[in-house]
């Protein structure tokens, strides 16, 4: 399950991707047209910048913005900044030994076995889906509901 930091950092992306390349957004008109809180979101976006995925702009017409394209940032690189990964089970972490207290045998723990499934599956969509991607979905998405005709009487 994301976390809301993680939540937020999503939401503040995608603005981000909507403004003009270059062209930075300052911290507060982001948390209030996000709905997020300054202090919270502020810390986000320097995970985010440290990460290589936002660069700022400091002074008159400062704020943050995208370091790439929308389209070259996969949701699962800003997962893994912001949640360390998203391994279904702790044994999966990639900074985690293999291996945990509860399985006598490593390689033949059916839980780690079932969960490196799940873990693949996950990857392959959160590692090919990018930025640009969760963006075009929600505008198709934000479309279609205005094109539906209410007949209720």
């Amino acid at each position: 399950m994301l976390s809301k930091k993680t939540k937020y950092a999503l939401k503040a992306l995608i603005n981000l991707a909507g403004q003009p390349p270059d062209e930075p957004v300052l911290i507060s008109e982001l948390a209030r047209l996000e709905q997020i809180p300054r202090k919270f979101l502020e810390a986000i976006l320097l995970s985010l910048k440290n990460a290589g995925l936002l660069q700022s702009k400091i002074g008159k017409g400062g704020g943050y913005f995208l370091a790439r394209e929308p389209r070259n940032i996969s949701i699962g690189s800003i997962i893994k900044v912001l949640e360390g990964g998203y391994a279904p089970v702790q044994c999966l972490n990639a900074s985690n030994n293999p291996g945990c207290d509860e399985c006598n045998d490593f390689s033949t723990c059916g839980i780690r076995l079932v969960m490196t499934d799940v873990m693949q599956a996950i990857s392959s969509v959160l590692e090919t889906t990018t930025l640009a991607d969760m963006v075009e979905r929600s505008d198709n998405a934000k479309q279609a509901n205005a094109n539906v005709v209410d007949f209720n009487i």
